[in-house]
């Protein structure tokens, strides 16, 4: 009798399986690795997900996303290498197409050094030793970004277009080291940026009774007191203790919180016939956003924020409880909220707690929702808006962009090395000269493969003059393949975020690794299978 649930299953051992994982690994990387450098090539694909049934991208995550091979055991290699390139892309936001070119290379040259009899588990503990010895070299070589590098940075992320790594250095000067600047599409066919210098809050006014600019359709209040609670306000007298003062002493008000129609129908009423400042705004966001996000917004404008969550009653709240702000703009779907004045020690303190607690966090989602509310609470947020004139430009624009402004903001957290796989090369004859043989050598291969691959990809082939040179690692010196310029890859402009080069190592490391050491692989059978 066949057991409920049972699903039969294929086997594949030793060379067969190995074979087919290493098969896998090609396909996907001669799809992905053909992006990589400014020479690199665009890859257009069969898309359910977008206008017309179709992507062009040059994104090599989005590439990456994209394969599956009907082949189960090819199949299995294709998501181990996904892993690698989407774990990149989380961390440090660029530096995918790189984790899957060094990810092939070090499970071939595996295939070629490890030999019958080889203690393949000590080798793969020795690649793993020297990847951190290296990556800790690298990390060490970094220097801080300035200003004036912010350009180069975004240019190369951006596959070399000038355009947008203007752009985005201009939202980052402005924004600040601590700002944010995130990515959305624009409605129009250009391309442009929106800095914002305060908390913006993703809720607009609860009535267009509220709007005091009809020009721009605005509520624009100056000197505000700020109430804050995630508890519905259902009667007016609930806040009557602080309503009270400020209709006395001619201030203006805005509760962030939701109201019953009833009580925004008596605010709206009353700014409307009475001259009242009132405004509100819903309670930002969802879930356990909403309640960080209030927290942060209390933090930062000195109020105390009414919760259910810690039991507190807002019919106890008192003036002395509300926040300040120096200026609000709520519109339609959004409001800023700007506090000025010197950052205190208080904030400097919360903002590292925020750091740490992002170090712990692996979602890229999550780690930009902590990235947002660091810059709302220190720095300024701004937006790059993508525009185009199809879906299709648009769609692979926006990756573009997306990518450089990721890279951008690694940059500025753990600083820069030379870029073009230089800083990687260079490492490969400090892999060669530990003591270890046969993990020095297949760590030096997959160390140069992304040179290799973005000289291939250019059209060049490397010259025995170059490769002297390059394994020379006191300098910074390589070849700038879009102009075809020789010199420091610093003052070419030539460079790479630290983290994203050793994120990419880092995780191509660990995922070839585990390749390696495979040696049986069950797949569930398919039907109608050959045997």
């Amino acid at each position: 009798m066949q057991e409920q649930g049972y699903i039969p299953k294929d086997l594949s051992f030793d060379e067969q399986a190995r074979t087919k994982l290493i098969s896998g690994i090609s396909k996907i990387s001669n799809a992905v690795k053909s992006t990589l450098g400014p020479q690199g090539q665009t890859v257009l694909i069969e898309s359910t997900q977008h206008t017309q049934g179709l992507t062009v991208t040059k994104d090599g995550v989005t590439v990456a996303k994209s394969i599956f091979l009907i082949d189960p055991v090819e199949n299995l290699a294709v998501r181990m290498m996904k892993q690698a390139s989407e774990k990149t892309a989380n961390v440090a936001g660029d530096g995918t197409t790189t984790a899957i070119v060094l990810t092939e290379a070090l499970v071939k040259a595996g295939q070629k050094y490890i030999k019958e009899g080889d203690n393949t588990i000590e080798i793969v503990r020795d690649i793993r030793w020297q990847g951190k010895a290296i990556l800790d070299e690298i990390k060490e070589r970094a220097i801080p970004v300035t200003d004036d590098m912010l350009e180069d940075i975004a240019t190369i992320s951006a596959n070399n277009d000038p355009e947008i790594g203007k752009i985005i250095a201009e939202a980052y000067k402005e924004v600040g080291r601590d700002g944010i600047v995130t990515v959305e599409r624009s409605q129009t066919d250009k391309t442009y940026s929106e800095v914002t210098n305060g908390i913006k809050v993703d809720r607009g006014y609860t009535s267009t009774m509220f709007i005091n600019d009809q020009r721009k359709d605005e509520c624009i209040m100056e000197g505000v007191k700020v109430l804050l609670c995630d508890t519905e306000i259902t009667n007016i007298l609930q806040i009557e203790n602080v309503l009270k003062p400020i209709i006395n002493a001619g201030e203006k008000l805005l509760i962030i919180g939701n109201c019953s129609q009833n009580v925004i129908n008596t605010m709206a009423a009353n700014v409307q016939r009475n001259g009242l400042k009132f405004c509100n705004i819903m309670v930002p966001s969802f879930g356990y956003k909403s309640h960080e996000l209030m927290q942060d917004i209390a933090f930062s404008v000195g109020a105390k924020y009414f919760s259910e969550k810690t039991g507190d009653d807002l019919s106890l709240i008192r003036p002395e409880d509300l926040g300040y702000a120096d200026k609000i703009i709520v519109g339609k779907d959004n409001a800023i909220i700007i506090k000025n004045g010197e950052i205190t020690k208080e904030t400097m303190d919360r903002v590292t707690e925020l750091r740490l607690q992002q170090e712990t966090l692996t979602a890229k989602h999550e780690r930009d929702f902590v990235n947002e509310r660091i810059a709302s609470l220190v720095g300024g947020i701004g937006c790059i808006y993508v525009g185009a004139t199809s879906d299709i430009e648009q769609k692979e624009k926006f990756d573009r962009v997306d990518d450089s402004v990721c890279a951008v903001r690694s940059a500025l957290q753990e600083g820069i090395v030379a870029g073009g796989g230089v800083t990687l090369y260079k490492k490969a004859t400090f892999a060669e000269d530990m003591n270890y043989k046969i993990a020095g050598k297949i760590l030096a291969t997959a160390l140069r493969a992304p040179l290799l691959q973005i000289y291939s990809n250019a059209g060049l082939e490397l010259s025995e003059d170059d490769n002297e040179k390059l394994m020379y690692d006191a300098n910074n010196e390589g070849l700038n393949v879009k102009t075809g310029e020789w010199g420091d890859m610093f003052k070419m402009g030539v460079i790479d975020p630290a983290k994203v080069t050793c994120q990419a190592l880092s995780n191509a490391i660990s995922v070839a690794t585990t390749i390696l050491t495979t040696n049986a692989i069950i797949t569930h059978a398919r039907a109608g299978k050959d045997d």
